[in-house]
C-alpha cells in the first residue's frame, strides 16, 4: 500500500513531507505534529513503518495514515480554549497533538470502543508526559479516555466545538453526530466515502465541505443482545481548575515570557544566518482509493491536472546547503530544555520546583 508523500527517516523529515506536500499548512498544526514522535505510538517491533505515510493496524491499535491526521487537522481549525471530542480515540496520538494547541484551558475527550486500546493510550500519553521535552513547550490540555461506544453517548452530555469520528459514519447517524457539536462548532468525519468539513452555523443550520476522498470501516453498531439495554456512554465532567493548579499555569508561562525575552536580546530577532540543512524534494502522487482491513484505508486528495506537468522535475532529488558551511556545522547542537534549567535554578524548596515541572522525569 502506497502512501501520499514520502517516508521519512525521522519525524521531522516525515512532517517535512508533508509540508511540501501542502497536507500541512499552518504554524500550529506544524508545530503539535513536530512536538510529538509518530514512533513513540507504535510497538517496538513496528516502529520502522513508523515515518512511511501509511495506516497502521495491529490487533485493536490503529494509527491513520499521516496524510489523513493532517488534513483532519487543519481542518478542525483548533484554538486555544476550544472543546474537543474524540470518537474512536485509539492510540491517543490525534488528542494528544490537539492537547497541545487548546493549552491548559480547553477540554479534550475521548470515547474509545475498547478497553485494551484505553489502556495502551494511556500508558503513551504517560509516557509522553513525563519524557518528552516538548512537553515543557506548551500548556497540554491533556486527554480524558472513556471506554463505549459513541454511538451512545448519554443525550445529556455537553456539546463540543470541535467533533471528530474516526470510523465511517453512515447517512443514518449524521444528525446524531451533528448535535454534539455547538453552534459555531465543526465536526470533521468520513461520510460516503469522503473525509467531511461540516461546520454549524446556527442551531439548524450547517455548511458541508467535501475535503477528501477516503474509505474507512464503518461505525460498530451497537450491541443489546446481553442485556437488551443501551450503554450509555458517560463523558468526562469538564472540571474548574484549582488555584494551585492556575498559579502553575500562570508561572510557567511568565517564565517561558522571561526565557523568549532573554534569548531575543541575546540573539537579536532570533538566530542570524541559521544553517540550512539538507532537504529532500518530494512530489505529490496521485493515488486511487486503497482499501485497509477492519478499521480504515486512506486514499489520495483528488489531484490537479496541472500535477503531470511537473512530474519530470519533481522525479530527482536535490538539496540545498548553505554555501562556505563545514560539514560539521551542519549538525544541530542537542535541544536544550531552558525552562527546566529556568525553574531548577530558582531559589525555591525542591518539592515546589518538580510541582511546576509536573513531576517530569527529565
Amino acid at each position: 500500500m502506497g502512501g501520499a508523500v514520502s517516508a521519512g527517516e525521522d519525524n521531522d523529515e516525515l512532517i517535512d513531507n508533508l509540508k511540501e506536500a501542502q497536507y500541512i499548512r499552518t504554524e500550529l498544526v506544524e508545530q503539535a505534529f513536530r512536538a510529538i514522535d509518530r514512533a513513540d505510538y507504535y510497538l517496538e517491533e513496528f516502529k520502522d513503518n513508523a515515518y512511511k505515510d501509511l495506516a497502521w493496524k495491529h490487533g485493536n491499535i490503529h494509527l491513520s495514515a499521516p496524510c489523513i491526521y493532517s488534513e483532519v487537522m487543519e481542518a478542525l481549525d483548533l484554538q486555544p480554549g476550544l472543546s474537543f471530542l474524540n470518537l474512536g480515540s485509539g492510540t491517543g496520538y490525534l488528542s494528544s497533538m490537539v492537547g497541545l494547541i487548546l493549552g491548559p484551558f480547553g477540554v479534550n475527550h475521548g470515547v474509545e470502543l475498547h478497553s485494551d486500546v484505553i489502556e495502551y493510550a494511556k500508558q503513551k500519553l504517560d509516557f509522553f508526559i513525563k519524557t518528552s521535552d516538548s512537553f515543557d513547550k506548551f500548556e497540554f490540555c491533556e486527554p480524558s479516555f472513556v471506554t463505549g461506544n459513541c454511538l451512545e453517548i448519554s443525550p445529556d452530555c455537553t456539546q463540543y466545538d470541535r467533533v471528530y469520528c474516526g470510523a465511517g459514519v453512515q447517512k443514518e447517524h449524521e444528525d446524531y453526530m451533528k448535535n454534539l457539536l455547538k453552534v459555531g462548532g465543526i465536526l470533521v468525519m468520513p461520510l460516503e466515502e469522503k473525509l467531511t468539513k461540516i461546520t454549524r452555523t446556527g442551531p439548524s443550520a450547517w455548511e458541508t465541505k467535501k475535503i477528501l476522498a477516503v474509505s474507512f470501516a464503518p461505525l460498530i453498531q451497537p450491541n443489546h443482545a446481553d442485556s437488551g439495554k443501551s450503554r450509555l456512554v458517560h463523558l468526562p465532567p469538564v472540571a474548574v481548575r484549582s488555584l494551585q493548579d492556575l498559579a502553575r499555569i500562570a508561572i510557567r508561562g511568565t517564565i517561558k515570557k522571561i526565557i523568549h525575552q532573554e534569548t531575543m536580546s541575546k540573539n537579536g530577532n532570533g538566530l542570524k544566518n541559521p544553517p540550512r540543512f539538507k532537504r529532500r524534494r518530494v512530489r505529490r502522487r496521485r493515488m486511487e482509493t486503497i482499501v485497509f482491513l477492519d478499521k480504515e484505508v486512506f486514499a489520495s486528495r483528488i489531484s490537479n491536472p496541472s500535477d503531470d506537468n511537473n512530474n519530470s522535475e519533481d522525479i530527482e532529488d536535490e538539496t540545498r546547503e548553505e554555501e562556505e558551511t563545514k560539514p560539521s556545522e551542519l549538525k544541530p547542537d542537542p535541544p536544550v530544555n531552558f525552562l527546566r534549567e529556568k525553574v531548577l535554578s530558582l531559589p525555591l524548596p525542591d518539592p515546589l520546583k518538580y510541582y511546576l515541572l509536573y513531576y517530569r522525569e527529565k
